[in-house]
């Protein structure tokens, strides 16, 4: 015996399956339809690989060991985010409609699940366009040679460089003084920095050509956006691996620290990540999938899409890490040739008597024969595998070390151009599902007039969006973009899929499901589906989001700021979020998280509210 809940009225909202076929044939000139196979797989394919597989995925890695996070993160993939991503899928397909249609036909108390995916995608559409403009902005900036972020400028009386840049570094001060023009505080909005607007404006204007009239025109542009970035990718690793370091990169990431696999935070971050790279739960692939043949194998798509999503992952990490490697050995060797000028002025000695080649045994043999000496000398800590293990996040990966290391290359502004195109083509596809995961949702709710056509409402879904992205031009916006990267996708994502493997299986029912991709892709799936959709991926879900939550309210929430006058300067200071934060957070994660149970709770009260003023109107008709 299954446990299946009662959901009177199922068979009444969804079509079955003899009429499949034929509604596909009456909606062929209605309703958009891929072109092809491959351009399906490429527009879910650029949707999820995003910018978090070249600046996410290589951090945590650096964070967890290096290739030690290699294992649960492929692990995961295969038991959660691969069944989550074939019931997306397969459910889109079966019911062809988008997040808000399928939910809403299951059951109309789950239509709350397709509003909170929509949520998410759009206040993640708000930042990541926001990060895609500070991509345009250095794109822009690249035509020229030297590139501008080599040198420091010089100061308002022309007698030397600019302080803050002197003390911090040409790259840091670039990005944060030069680009953003950050504020010390993320209550100091310190006004619009125009550049930014400008950059905006250009943003969500590619955005809403390309998605101007659905897939029928994203489409045509993954065929660019999707595959650009590999070619892009597999021209840095060839120029990466001649970069001297870049085995040391290498070696790091492919080397298992198997201490951090007994730690439970390394495989928290694991299946956390694994949630992001697919971008379940956002209704995008929902929404894509619906467009698909009814008889479209939906299952080798989802092992397809498994496959390519790890192997990118690791792909674009050995990428990074050749990269991380160059950096690092630079720092090492800037680091031991300070330690030999040390050593040359405090004993004298010529020039060429200590090289790196000789450092470590003239460096023993003088702490041996002069202690006294040496014991008052500012020696600094050379330590490779400390720089190789320097976590760098988000946008200091691509921002700093990336322009960094490309300043260090012949061809610089070459390298540049490359680099900002291949980010801004990574964003620009992820863009695609989260418009996607807006307009057709919104439509579904009859937000837009009917008669308006699909170009009327992306356009308009755009310009609100600029807009609201005003906020990230401030010249506090780095802020509230980190703001919005750490919870608005993450536990309404995590809450989301939740659900949706809760619905499936226990509302619309698990063998109803299995006849559904029966009928699909020929056959039934096999028992590990099974397993996973029933027991293994929801529980996975579950722990990672219990513990998350648990972690988040056991910690002070902090965030970085660039402050000149902090003690802690060049290093990015850490402050407390004031308290008036904590209403803009529930906004983020509390809102979409809790808009299953409250559109519930909302729909319970009205329909017994309706069918109370029914039950009156009938007694007093008969009354009277």
């Amino acid at each position: 015996m299954r446990l299946v809940l009662p959901n009177p009225g199922l068979d009444l909202r969804i079509p079955k399956h003899e009429d499949l076929e034929r509604m596909e044939k009456e909606e062929a000139g209605d309703r958009p339809k891929w072109d092809n196979k491959a351009q399906y797989i490429l527009t879910c394919v650029g949707f999820c690989i995003g910018l978090g597989n070249v600046w996410r995925f290589p951090y945590l890695c650096q964070s967890h060991g290096g290739g030690a996070f290699l294992i649960p993160y492929l692990i995961l993939l295969v038991l959660e985010g691969m069944p989550l991503l074939l019931l997306e899928f397969a459910i889109g397909q079966r019911l062809r409609k988008g997040s808000v249609g399928v939910w809403r036909a299951i059951n109309p108390y789950l239509t709350g699940a397709g509003i909170a995916s929509m949520l998410v995608s759009f206040l993640v559409a708000l930042y990541y366009n926001a990060l895609i403009a500070w991509i345009l902005w250095y794109l822009f900036n690249s035509f020229q040679s030297p590139l501008p972020w080599t040198q420091c400028p010089v100061n308002a009386n022309g007698t030397g460089y600019v302080s803050e840049c002197q003390q911090s570094s040409t790259v840091d001060y670039y990005f944060y003084r030069v680009t953003l023009d950050s504020t010390t505080s993320i209550a100091d909005s310190g006004g619009i920095h125009w550049p930014i607007v400008l950059c905006l404006l250009t943003a969500w204007t590619i955005v809403a050509l390309c998605c101007i009239r659905g897939i029928s025109t994203s489409g045509k542009a993954v065929y660019v956006t999707a595959i650009l970035p590999y070619i892009v990718l597999g021209i840095f690793l060839i120029r990466g691996l001649t970069l001297k370091g870049a085995l040391s990169g290498l070696q790091f990431l492919f080397t298992p620290d198997v201490n951090e696999l007994m730690k439970p935070a390394t495989w928290l971050d694991a299946g956390a990540q694994v949630f992001y790279a697919f971008g379940l739960a956002w209704g995008g692939l929902i929404s894509f999938s619906s467009y698909n043949p009814v008889h479209n194998n939906c299952m080798q798509d989802a092992v397809i899409l498994s496959v390519v999503t790890g192997l990118t992952s690791v792909y674009a990490a050995t990428v990074t890490y050749t990269v991380i490697g160059f950096r690092a050995t630079e720092k090492y060797d800037n680091c031991i040739s300070d330690n030999i000028m040390t050593l040359l002025n405090a004993f004298d000695l010529p020039e060429d008597s200590i090289t790196t080649s000789n450092y470590e045994e003239a460096f023993n043999h003088l702490n041996s024969s002069h202690p006294d000496i040496f014991t008052g000398l500012d020696f600094k800590t050379c330590n490779m595998h400390k720089l190789l293990s320097e976590g760098v996040e988000g946008t200091g990966l691509a921002f700093i070390v990336f322009t960094e290391a490309i300043t260090k290359m012949p061809g610089s502004p070459v390298w540049a151009v490359l680099f900002f195109i291949m980010l801004f083509s990574l964003g620009l596809s992820t863009m695609f599902g989260n418009i996607e995961g807006v307009v057709v949702p919104l439509k579904d709710l009859s937000v837009f007039p009917k008669k308006w056509p699909h170009e009327a409402q992306t356009g308009v879904t755009c310009f609100v969006a600029f807009i609201i992205t005003l906020l990230f031009a401030q010249r506090s916006g780095i802020y509230w973009v980190t703001l919005f990267d750490n919870f608005a996708g993450s536990v309404p994502l995590l809450t989301i899929g939740l659900f949706e493997m809760i619905a499936v299986v226990y509302i619309y029912g698990i063998d109803r499901f299995n006849e559904d991709l029966k009928f699909m892709i020929g056959h039934k799936p096999s028992i590990f589906w099974q397993v996973a959709w029933r027991f293994i991926s929801p529980l996975i879900v579950l722990i990672i989001l219990v513990f998350y939550l648990v972690t988040q309210a056991q910690e002070e929430l902090t965030y970085l700021i660039w402050d000149p006058n902090s003690v802690e300067f060049p290093s990015l200071a850490s402050v407390s979020y004031p308290s008036w934060i904590y209403v803009i957070i529930f906004l983020l994660a509390g809102i979409p998280s809790l808009a299953v149970p409250l559109y519930a709770l909302c729909r319970l009260v009205f329909v017994c509210c309706r069918k109370e003023k029914k039950t009156d109107k009938q007694k007093r008709s008969q009354m009277s």
